[in-house]
C-alpha cells in the first residue's frame, strides 16, 4: 500500500499533525481525538489510493476497525464517569448542607470549650484494656482534670468531660486538649481521640477532592474522616 501524505489527508478533510500544530499554536487547548467520521474519511482515502497490486487485507481493515472501536469505546467510558463523577459530586453537596449546625466524631485532640457545658468525644481500643484514663490539658499544657474509666473492651468508646476541673471549679472557656491512655499489665498504649464538633459549613474540595467540612475550633476537615454524624 503507497503510504499517504499529509496533502492526500489534508485534501480528503482529515486533521493531520501539521494542521493541529498550526491550530494549537493560535489556541491551546485538549489533545487532538479522532472521530468517528475522520476515521471514515481515512479509511476511504487508504481504500483509493491504496495499491493495486498489494491491496489491504481483510484482516487488517478489521484491525484497524477494531481498534478505532475500541479507543471510542473508552472515550465513550472516560465521559461516563466523568457525568457519574459531577453528578456524585453534586449529591455528596447536597447532603453535606444537611451537616450544618449538627456535631460530627473527628480525628482532633483539641476541642472548644463553652462558657456552659463539656466536651464529648470517643477513642479507638485496639484491644481490651485493664484501666483507660483520660486527661484535659489547657492552653499551657497543664493537666486540669484526670478521669479513671476503668475496664474497656475493644473498639470505639465513648467519655464526657463536664468542664469541671479536679478541684472541683469550673474550667475557662477556650480551646483544651485531650490525651486518652490505655493500661494492660506493664503495657501502656497512647490511643487516637475523637471529639464531637459542631458543623459551621460545607464546601467541595477538600484535601481529598471531596466534601470539606468547617468544623467548629478546628477548621477544615474532609467528610470521608468523620466517624459518627448526631443530631
Amino acid at each position: 500500500m503507497n503510504g499517504l501524505t499529509p496533502d492526500m489527508l489534508e485534501g480528503a478533510g482529515i486533521r493531520t499533525d501539521r494542521q493541529a500544530q498550526r491550530d494549537r499554536q493560535e489556541k491551546e487547548g485538549g489533545p487532538d481525538q479522532l472521530g468517528q467520521e475522520d476515521f471514515l474519511k481515512l479509511m476511504t482515502t487508504q481504500l483509493q489510493n491504496q495499491d493495486p497490486f498489494e491491496p489491504m487485507e481483510n484482516g487488517d481493515f478489521i484491525a484497524q476497525m477494531a481498534q478505532f472501536s475500541s479507543v471510542t469505546g473508552i472515550q465513550q467510558l472516560n465521559e461516563s464517569f466523568e457525568g457519574f463523577a459531577q453528578s456524585m459530586g453534586q449529591n455528596q453537596a447536597v447532603q453535606g448542607a444537611n451537616l450544618v449546625g449538627k456535631d460530627v466524631l473527628v480525628p482532633v485532640e483539641f476541642g472548644q470549650l463553652g462558657p456552659e457545658g463539656g466536651m464529648s468525644g470517643a477513642f479507638e481500643l485496639g484491644a481490651s484494656a485493664e484501666s483507660v484514663e483520660v486527661e484535659i490539658m489547657n492552653g499551657a499544657g497543664e493537666r486540669v482534670r484526670r478521669m479513671n474509666l476503668g475496664a474497656m473492651g475493644a473498639g470505639l468508646q465513648d467519655f464526657q468531660w463536664d468542664g469541671m476541673t479536679d478541684n472541683g471549679q469550673r474550667a475557662p472557656a477556650g480551646v483544651y486538649e485531650v490525651r486518652a491512655t490505655a493500661r494492660s499489665g506493664e503495657r501502656t498504649e497512647s490511643l487516637e481521640t475523637f471529639l464531637n464538633q459542631r458543623v459551621d459549613s460545607v464546601s467541595m474540595g477538600g484535601e481529598k477532592n471531596g466534601l470539606a467540612l468547617n468544623v467548629q475550633g478546628v477548621g477544615e476537615i474532609d467528610f470521608s474522616d468523620v466517624r459518627r454524624i448526631s443530631g
